[in-house]
């Protein structure tokens, strides 16, 4: 698959999916994993947490992070995924903010509904490498690009 395809395959996979599972990496250096909902532009995804959550005290102390998007398959050969390596960035400057808050009120619009809350923030998760898993071309087959 070339990169150009990839790119499309996983931007479409990541747009056709509302949860991911995120790891990050505490201060004292344990992998620490987490389940979210999230909204995506291309292969970058935006997630919304609480300013004091311990996602987010790990992610100040090491912006690396990765996560998966994938379902619970009954059959093995049909298993596809996507995981992606990349960079987390606390979302602080009101235009990154409001881009953030245009893909997540569109992918969810009942958030809208939700009451204000002041320790609400933005993250944007930026591919270093990226992996679309798709099993239906072999098993364990897995098609690697860096972005």
């Amino acid at each position: 698959m070339d990169a150009v395809e990839m790119k499309r395959r996983i931007a479409d996979y990541l747009s056709s999916h509302n949860i991911m599972t995120l790891a990050t990496v505490s201060p004292e250096g344990m992998p620490a994993v987490r389940t979210l909902e999230y909204a995506s532009n291309g292969a970058i995804v935006y997630f919304a947490t609480f300013g004091g959550s311990k996602k987010i005290e790990h992610i100040r102390k090491n912006p690396h992070v990765a996560y998966t998007v994938d379902e619970d398959y009954r059959d093995w050969m049909t298993i596809q995924g996507v995981k992606i390596e990349g960079v987390a960035t606390i979302l602080s400057d009101p235009d990154s903010i409001e881009q953030a808050e245009r893909f997540y009120m569109a992918k969810f619009p009942f958030v809208a509904d939700f009451p204000p809350n002041p320790d609400l923030i933005f993250v944007r998760i930026e591919p270093a490498t990226g992996y679309f898993l798709d099993y239906t071309k072999g098993f364990s087959h897995t098609d690697t690009i860096v972005f």
